[in-house]
């Protein structure tokens, strides 16, 4: 296991070809950001997968997401938001380098 990256607000681990996101909370309680996150190879077959199960992709306004709910950041990673059973919020990420 490896620590990719620390901020005041995350950690990213890397457990061979995993990586999560996890973020820092004061109190345990639904969060509005995400909580944890996941790197993923193919954002597509991810989110058919997640969505065939119930499970529906957050849009934000002013975001520009397309029609699956992927926001395309200017460096070209695509990141995908949902929320867990307790309202938190989770993401995939699709890093582009």
């Amino acid at each position: 296991m490896e620590v990719t990256d620390v901020s005041p607000f995350a950690i990213a681990i890397r457990a061979g070809t995993t990586m999560v996101r996890l973020t820092r909370v004061e109190e345990f309680r639904a969060q509005p950001f995400t909580i944890a996150g996941w790197e993923v190879a193919d954002m597509d077959s991810i989110i058919d997968s997640l969505s065939a199960r119930g499970v529906t992709f957050t849009r934000y306004d002013g975001m520009g997401q397309d029609e699956r709910g992927i926001w395309s950041t200017p460096g070209g990673d695509q990141v995908a938001w949902f929320s867990d059973p307790d309202g938190n919020t989770l993401s995939l990420t699709r890093y582009s380098r």
